[in-house]
């Protein structure tokens, strides 16, 4: 049994609920135009069930941040939801103001009103305690026109802010279809997986990593990490490599000597679960050359994983049970270097295992290479995702979890 509500628990029909989506989407810089709908997309099992039990659905989104390039009005995001949905919706230029009410106060059932940027709220980026949040004008104003609140933005789970967890201290709340697939998967995936679970690390911030490496291997989450990219680099200069200047000016940014102290002494506590490439693609007259750890410095950058290390991978993924993808294996935007992400992750496709992937990087390499249906999951979630694997509480799980055992306080 969930410890949080979903969309099974409450009957919808006629009711008013209010719905807390992230469509906070990618926009072209200079026509502010939608570049990629799939956060709609991802919503739309939610919506398209609260339309078909009848609900009237009030949408809360956001859209950047007051000062940023991208705060924009919703009225975009609003077309693009009712192409997808083959619906009207509604669009107000208004969060909690008397049109907004107006609007909601006048739905009918299966009806879907799209309300404005909350982020227009000046309070609605604070972090605050969902009881405190609650006495917002935001939440006075509209928890009393609805019955329900439900939150599928587990994009934005890991932050405490008004719209996102004000409304679950003072109406009945739920998750949405997409918060509770991330959660149900990340569970399996993160809190009891099928053994063994290899986590596969690439990409290029490597910092933060660690933590991850460090909490997933003591306590048993993972039975192998397999890094690459950057992450991989990191590692083995922490080793006494000699990488090449060019490659170990890529961790100028990140590589503080501190950062490398932790992963010498990461390795070293765990080097027989944590296994790093033996070769390596770089550049050479134009065309893709493969080189081994004792060529090593070399000249030129390291762009990807080489053919031993994708097929001693292979071998370990062989076995897996679950497995956990973040970061591509090179620099996959290049066809010189695809090989390597192209590789792993095919091979990960025809595993018998649960498969999980997240981060903006790696979710883009999966598109590429057409690899969508064939992953278990692929979860919306940043930051989200990062704090989960970490093992830090979200914000607004934690108030779903609490708005399915406390009494409500009245917002009047």
């Amino acid at each position: 049994m969930k410890n949080y509500n979903t969309l099974n628990d409450f009957n919808v029909e006629n009711k008013t609920v209010l719905l807390r989506v992230d469509f906070n989407m990618p926009l072209d810089k200079k026509t502010l135009a939608i570049t990629d709908d799939t956060r709609i997309r991802l919503a739309l099992p939610t919506i398209q069930e609260l339309v078909k039990k009848h609900a009237k659905t009030v949408i809360l989104a956001h859209q950047g941040k007051q000062g940023s390039w991208d705060f924009i009005s919703l009225q975009t995001h609003a077309q693009t939801l009712q192409n997808l949905l083959g619906k009207p919706v509604t669009f107000v230029d208004d969060i909690y103001g008397e049109k907004a009410k107006h609007t909601i106060q006048t739905m009918k059932p299966g009806d879907v009103v799209f309300l404005d940027n909350v982020r227009k709220f000046t309070a609605e980026t604070e972090k605050k305690k969902p009881e405190d949040h609650a006495h917002s004008e935001l939440v006075q104003n509209l928890a009393p026109l609805a019955d329900y609140y439900v939150n599928d933005a587990f994009a934005a789970a890991h932050r405490a802010q008004c719209s996102l967890t004000g409304f679950t201290a003072v109406l009945p709340s739920a998750a949405g279809r997409l918060m509770e697939k991330e959660l149900t998967s990340l569970e399996k995936a993160l809190s009891h997986p099928e053994h063994p679970s290899v986590f596969l690390f690439g990409g290029a911030k490597f910092a933060d990593v660690v933590v991850t490496i460090d909490r997933i291997l003591g306590n048993k989450t993972a039975d192998h990490v397999l890094l690459t990219g950057l992450t991989a680099n990191a590692f083995l200069k922490a080793k006494g490599m000699n990488l090449g200047k060019r490659n170990e000016a890529a961790f100028a940014e990140e590589g503080t000597p501190e950062v490398f102290r932790a992963i010498a002494a990461l390795y070293k506590k765990y080097e027989h679960f944590i296994h790093l490439p033996s070769d390596f693609a770089l550049e050479e007259n134009g065309a893709r050359k493969e080189i081994t750890l004792a060529q090593l410095p070399a000249a030129n950058p390291l762009f990807d994983i080489g053919g031993q290390t994708v097929q001693a991978y292979k071998t370990i993924l062989s076995t897996a049970k679950t497995i956990f993808i973040s970061g591509p294996c090179g620099v996959f935007e290049n066809p010189l270097f695809r090989k390597g992400t192209h590789d792993i992750f095919t091979y990960i496709t025809t595993t018998h295992a649960f498969t999980i992937a997240g981060g903006g990087h790696t979710v883009a390499a999966i598109e590429q290479l057409n690899l969508r249906s064939k992953i278990s999951h692929i979860s919306t979630g940043g930051g989200a995702l990062e704090k989960y694997i970490m093992g830090e509480k979200l914000p607004v799980v934690e108030a779903l979890k609490a708005a399915q055992q406390r009494p409500l306080i009245h917002t009047k």
